[in-house]
């Protein structure tokens, strides 16, 4: 670009071995007096419109020498002392990083639904004929923690999964870990799955101690109800007396499935985000990244859509068999409560995960299998 007053000329430098850029920007004064020069760089326009289930995985990281910031905007805002900036979709981001500490970063609303993303300087005064050069290291790619690091181990904090963001960051390596040794991303995923049953199994046969000790209390639990059926605070205290004497913690039977949620909400965001996982394989699945869509109807059903998924029918019919086998033993005062439940809880988990990727329900499949097999064998064992 050229003028009266100055000359800009933007020079970008490309890598055949990487996805890095190197943006050179250099600015002369052409006039005979002072010249102001604050000139914004913009990285790219985040839109929130379309789809709202990609819109929320959109964001901005802000990156200064104290902390990392991870936004989906709905309003102005200004960031100083940058050190990178990033701006990331589902699968791909843009990086940033000024060569100097002169740079904020900014979101600008540009619509009720796209925001401008860039980087503004502090105002310099150029004297005539004077140039200024200013240095950009630029990332376009992937979201790939190993490409990434490549480049710069620093630009790695972009890949943020909330929450439970060290629970994902430790999956994301144990899966690229993995998947480095089977070079199979379903392969990878089942072999996790039995990874992780094994650090909760400590918990999980708790649990199942627990379970057997609480059906053999039933007898006495069914006495407790009749002798105090008009007293349920009485009862109520009575059978936690009786569990406190015999040392049985009923909830414990929940904690295999409460250390179960972190990872499980961890391991989604780590599989929905990566793009790896776009488009691989698995037996009859064409992208785990997706539902498995064993075929499609020619009309929609209800909830369900056109889509056959057989993963989430497989794993619903497994909930259902595990609610059952745990249900054969215990009281009959709350049998009709049970076998509601028992329909009801298979059923909603399976509407939940119909059209999640496959990725994440073979992951719940077959960790609830090995959960089933194990209930199985302890509920023959005396």
């Amino acid at each position: 670009y050229r003028d009266k007053d100055k000359q800009i000329i933007k020079r970008f430098i490309f890598s055949n071995q990487s996805y890095n850029i190197e943006l050179e920007l250099e600015v002369q004064n052409l006039s005979n007096l002072p010249l102001n020069i604050n000139l914004p760089l913009v990285l790219g326009v985040l839109s929130l419109s379309g789809d709202q289930t990609q819109a929320r995985l959109k964001d901005v990281t802000f990156a200064s020498k104290d902390k990392t910031t991870h936004l989906n905007p709905r309003k102005d805002i200004v960031f100083p002392d940058t050190k990178f900036l990033g701006l990331r979709d589902r699968y791909f981001c843009a990086i940033i990083e000024p060569g100097s500490d002169i740079y904020s970063s900014f979101i600008k609303k540009i619509n009720p639904q796209e925001y401008e993303v860039g980087l503004s300087a502090k105002e310099v005064v150029l004297a005539p004929n004077q140039k200024m050069q200013y240095k950009f290291n630029i990332y376009l790619g992937p979201q790939e923690l190993r490409v990434i690091k490549n480049i710069n181990p620093g630009w790695s904090a972009i890949m943020h999964y909330g929450t439970f963001d060290f629970i994902a960051q430790l999956l994301l390596q144990l899966l690229d870990f993995i998947f480095g040794l089977v070079h199979n991303w379903g392969t990878t995923i089942i072999i996790l799955s039995f990874l992780i049953y094994l650090l909760l199994y400590p918990f999980t046969a708790k649990q199942m101690r627990s379970m057997k000790q609480m059906q053999a209390l039933q007898p006495r639990i069914e006495e407790l109800r009749k002798i105090y059926k008009d007293s349920p605070q009485k009862l109520n205290t009575e059978t936690m007396g009786l569990y406190r004497e015999y040392k049985i913690n009923p909830l414990s039977g929940c904690l295999p499935l409460i250390l179960q949620m972190p990872v499980f909400f961890a391991l989604y965001q780590v599989l929905i985000r990566s793009v790896a996982l776009k488009g691989a394989k698995f037996l009859w699945i064409k992208d785990l990244s997706s539902p498995d869509r064993l075929f499609t109807l020619p009309a929609p059903l209800p909830f369900l859509g056109n889509e056959i998924n057989l993963l989430p029918i497989l794993m619903t019919i497994g909930m259902f068999i595990q609610q059952k086998s745990s249900m054969s033993a215990t009281s009959t005062g709350s049998a009709e409560q049970q076998k509601l439940m028992m329909i009801i809880f298979p059923l909603m988990f399976g509407f939940i995960f119909y059209h999640m990727p496959s990725g994440l329900v073979l992951y719940w499949l077959i960790n609830s299998t090995i959960m089933l097999l194990y209930q199985l064998r302890v509920s023959r064992q005396k």
